[in-house]
This record gives C-alpha cells, structure tokens and sequence, in this order.
C-alpha cells in the first residue's frame, strides 16, 4: 500500500450503514425541538419545542418522504433510507447556521434579528445545493430533472416560512380564501410574524439558483480529471460510495467494474489427507489477488469465503499481491474458487516431506517445507516493517524457486509486521527495489535447500478458535487456526490470524512462546475488519498476552491431533477481473483530491453563506 493509497483507506473510518428512515425522521424531529426551545420563548417549554418541530422539523419530514418517490417518478435510485439521512443532515446544517447567525446576532449590537433570518435564507440555499449534489450522484439525472427533488426541502420551509410570516399581507388586502389560506401569522411565534418580505423570497429563489449552479460547475470541474485519466464519472466513484456506506449496497463494485482490467492469476492448493481414510485434514488455499478493497467489497471476504469451501480445516494466508490485484466485485471470487476446485482434483499425494528449511537474505526471511518436489513457503521481513509485496516480485520468487528444482510453489506473504499508515514508506515491496531483490534470491536459496533434502513420513495436527474478539476488535472470523507439522521429528507450527497485519514485535512474542523446532505467524490481510478503521492490525485493539497464550494452546492442541497424513500441491490458473496496473494509484489520487476539493469546497460555501447574510443584511 503506498502513501496515497493508505491516504483513502483511512477513510473508511467514516463508513457507516445509514438508519431505518423511520430512525432519521424520529431523530430529526428531536433537533428540531431541541431547535426550538433555543430558538424561540414562548411562556411554554412545550410549545416552543413544538414550534421548533414544526418550522423546521416538517420540512426534513416532508423531504425524507417525498423526495424519494418523486426521485423515483424520475428514473431514480434514492432510497427512503437516504433520502431521509439527508434530509436530517441538512436540518443539522441549518441549524447549525442558525446558531452561529445568533450568536453574531447577540455578541454585535450591529447585529439583529433581521441578520438570523438572512443566514437562514442564505442556509435554505445552501441546502438546495448539498441535496442537489446527492441527487445527481445518486440517481444519475439531468441538472434540471435532479433539482426537482432536490428543492424539496428548501421549497417546503420557504412555504412555511411565506405562510406563516404573514408575507401574503404584503401582496394583498380584504379577505379573500386565499389571504386566509396563505396568511397565518396570528399562528407563528412573534420571532417570525411579519419577518420576511417578498423581496426576501426573491432572494431566497436567486441565491438557490446561484448556489446550485456553483454545485453543478464544481462537478464539472472535479469531473475533468477523471474522465481523462479513468474514462468514467466521479458520479459513478460517489454513486456507489453513498450506496455502499450507507445501506451496503453493490453499487460500489459495479464502479470498480467499469475501470477494471483482465488479469490471470494462479491459484494453488496444498492439500493434506489422513493415511488411512483418504478424508481431507486441512488445505491451504491461494489465490494471487490481493483481498481488497474494503469490507466485503471486491475480495475483502476472501479468507471467510475460502473456509466456506473445503472440506478440511481451511488456511487462506495472504497471497504476494498488493491493491492493484484487488477483484472488481465479490462475483470474481467464485472463479477462484472453481480454480481451486479444479486444481484439488488434479493433486497427487504422497506421503512424506521435508523437515523445515529456513533462509534469510537480508531482510527477507524465507520458511518452507517440501512435499514430494512441490514447496510451500512462507517469506517474512519482520522485525523490519513490510506491508503488500507486489505481483511480480511474489511471481519471479516463485519462478526462481522452480529454477532450483521445486515443481509448483506455494509462496504466501505472512503479512505479519507494520506500523500502520505511519511515515511515507508503508512498507511497499515493489519490483526492482532491494527488498525484492533479496525475496527472490532467498526463494532460490530456499529451493535448493528443499531440492537436496530428504523427505521423511509426514504428520500433521490441526486446532483453531474462533477467539472471542470480533473485526472491531482487528479479528475476523476465521479466528486463529494452526497447523503442525512433523517430518522426521521435526516439528513446524504455522499459525495463521485472520486480520490485515500485526503491531512490530506481536510476530516474535508469538514464536517466542511456542516449543516447537520452527514457526511462522501469518494473517489473512481479510479486509472485513478494515470497515472498522483503516489499519486495524491484529493486536492494535487486543492483548498481544492474551493472544500469544491462545496460539500457544492452540499448538499444543494441534501437537495432540498429530496422525499420519499425505500432502499434495497443485496450480491452475484464472481469469478475474482486477483494479489493473496502476489504476489503484490512480483511483486514490482522484479520490483524495474530491475530498480535499470537497472539504475546502464545504468549508468556503458555509464562509459565503455568512458572507452574503452579512452583505444582504447591509443592504436590506
């Protein structure tokens, strides 16, 4: 993961599901009252909570239940779940400018009543913006077809606000139904009876249609690059972010799918079966991708999806891939899985292996066995802090230990030491970079050593444990699962948590607790636990204590299963869609720079807001 990459993944601390829109309107309705206590002084607490409800909380209700069949009259996709989350977040806005308006108002003798009423027009425009912005990455309409809905809320308050004010009174005289009908000031509270003109109302019509059009030009020019460079809309990346983080949708995916690319990756499998019924211990699965992006998008449920398909207890370690690998859509996995099924039913097993073999080259450290010519390695740089090891590094590793005399080679990344997204080097292993260097020649090293050792009977004990932690906890359900196995007394642990990395030094306390000849900690790299927060690594939120007792038990329950098995590897190949070379990098720089635009762009809209209420109170 580079720097720019590890930017956008820290978003996803921000990722939440969006509420019940019954949830929303119930809680708008609260702000709204609470509004209205501050707002207003009636010799009732209850009546201005209930005056506060009304002016303010009526038009986040009407917006949270019209404007999602209205949207949908128009061909499009807003849910009542998100038409109600924004509407709520559009009343917190104006109230929000409401207050500071009043706090001007009361810290300024310059200041009056009249200055809070300009804000709130300046606010209500505001409003028609931000909905409108949604509205378009939503639901995919004209600018003209989406400001319909998206006027919902601002044109309700404004009817309200012209109704009960008493701005009729301004238009005409006598008595008629329609005075009647459109005038009601004798019911607003004193703050607001004869407050607005329809000169205000003008105003309020001019500055949404100002404000929407500076909406509609910041999309067009935040546009530009992307188009450019992806060949697709930031309304497709936004479209299918608010789907996903509020209501978990797959919209997200379908955008990944649009600047994918065809890649084929191998998928190994090493398989281990008792003697004496041929029934399946345990299987290690690979897949060269990387189990990203976020969540259960793409292959961040890889691991989970792997275990759900063996017969044996499942090990899915992190294959030598990084983001560019990530699949497109969870859809991409079930190939890997029919990859892997064919490649199980090609294994030919024997029944003897290697003792353990391990080489270091610097900083790269380099674990394996070998099973009847085939290898299975594990490669490592802790202490030393390492994230994602690239495609082609992983795949010239493994082509070089094939060169040596392995037959299919099972390299997985232990992934199992970093210090997050600290610092500007992640820990990145990219091809032609010293590290890479060093992983290749160890695999060669390695290989050797495998190729000239003797291969004696072979057993194998297996244990895991769900824990009681949970993905907040940087914990995934795959839990931790071990496997030990004997070659000529021997013995080999190989542990393996299901989380996206470790804290430095978990790594080592974990071996260093272990009586066993040699062992590796690995993780999964599962993603599950990254919609939590961004690192998340394993022993960040847990006892790294408690953690290593539980692999030490875990070990010892697996040394107690030990029974003669026979192992076999083999390799096929498939075909998947990937985010693509470069096109991660490429995708996180775009996306930086639409929050970064976006938050300066929130941040000069509010500054504008105050300015023009300062500047309409000047001259009105």
């Amino acid at each position: 993961m580079t720097e720019t990459q590890g930017e956008l993944a820290s978003l996803s601390k921000y990722i939440f599901r969006a509420p019940r829109w019954y949830t929303s309107v119930a809680l708008s309705l609260v702000v709204a009252a609470l509004a209205g206590v501050a707002a207003f002084n009636s010799v009732y607490v209850l009546e201005d909570a209930w005056q506060g409800v009304f002016f303010i909380g009526v038009p986040t209700v009407v917006a949270s239940l019209v404007t999602t069949p209205i949207d949908r009259r128009l061909d499009g996709q807003l849910t009542y779940n998100r038409s109600s989350l924004l509407a709520v977040a559009c009343e917190v806005i104006v109230v929000t400018v409401l207050v500071l308006a009043g706090i001007v108002a009361t810290l300024s003798a310059q200041f009056g009543q009249n200055f809070v009423f300009d804000a709130l027009i300046a606010a209500l425009a505001l409003v028609f913006a931000i909905r409108l912005l949604v509205v378009l990455a939503v639901s995919r309409n004209s600018l003209w077809l989406a400001a319909i809905p998206a006027s919902v809320q601002t044109a309700t308050a404004g009817l309200l606000l012209f109704v009960y004010s008493g701005t009729m009174n301004y238009l005409a005289e006598g008595g008629s139904y329609i005075g009647a009908l459109f005038s009601r000031p004798g019911h607003a509270p004193p703050e607001i009876q004869y407050a607005f003109t329809p000169e205000d109302f003008a105003l309020l019509s001019l500055m949404t249609g100002f404000y929407g059009l500076g909406a509609y030009v910041f999309l067009v020019v935040v546009d530009r690059p992307w188009k450019r460079s992806l060949d697709v809309s930031v309304l497709d990346f936004l479209q299918g972010f608010i789907g996903h983080i509020a209501e978990g949708t797959r919209e997200l995916e379908d955008f990944f799918e649009q600047i994918g690319e065809e890649a084929v990756v191998p998928v190994t499998v090493l398989s281990f079966r008792r003697t004496n019924d041929h029934q399946e211990k345990a299987r290690v699965v690979l897949p060269m991708i990387h189990p990203g992006p976020m969540g259960e998008i793409g292959g961040g449920n890889l691991p989970q999806r792997v275990a759900e398909t063996t017969s044996g207890l499942a090990f899915p370690p992190h294959a030598t891939a990084g983001h560019d690998f990530n699949l497109v859509t969870e859809r991409e996995v079930d190939t890997l899985m029919e990859a892997a099924d064919r490649a199980h039913e090609r294994i030919e097993y024997t029944d003897t292996a290697t003792a353990a073999v391990r080489v270091q080259e610097n900083e790269a450290k380099l674990l394996g066995q070998a099973f009847g010519g085939d290898a299975f390695l594990v490669s490592t740089y802790a202490p030393e802090f390492a994230d994602d090891i690239e495609y082609a590094v992983g795949l010239s590793a493994s082509a070089e230990a094939r060169v040596e005399g392995m037959g299919d080679v099972l390299l997985a990344d232990a992934h199992n030491c970093n210090n997050g997204l600290r610092g500007d080097d992640l820990g990145h292993v990219y091809p032609g970079s010293k590290r890479s260097f060093d992983m290749i020649q160890a695999a060669g090293g390695i290989a050797s050593r495998l190729d000239d050792a003797d291969e004696h009977a072979l057993e194998l004990g297996v244990a895991w444990d769900r824990t009681p932690w949970r993905p907040e906890d940087g914990i995934g359900p795959l839990g931790v699962r071990v496997a030990v196995l004997d070659s000529d007394g021997q013995r080999t642990a190989y542990v393996l948590v299901d989380g996206n990395n470790m804290e430095p030094g978990l790594r080592e306390h974990i071996i260093d607790g272990l009586d066993v000849d040699h062992a590796e900690v690995m993780t999964t790299d599962t993603h599950i636990v990254n919609t939590v927060e961004s690192s998340n690594q394993v022993g960040a939120a847990i006892d790294g204590d408690a953690l290593a007792e539980l692999v030490a038990d875990l070990v010892e329950r697996a040394e107690g299963d030990l029974e003669p098995v026979e192992a076999g590897m083999a390799t096929e190949r498939a075909e998947v869609t990937v985010f693509g070379n470069d096109r991660t990098e490429t995708l996180a720089s775009h996306a930086n720079a639409v929050i970064a635009m976006g938050g300066a762009f929130a941040v000069v809209s509010i500054l504008f807001t105050v300015a023009v209420s300062v500047l309409v109170f000047f001259l009105t």
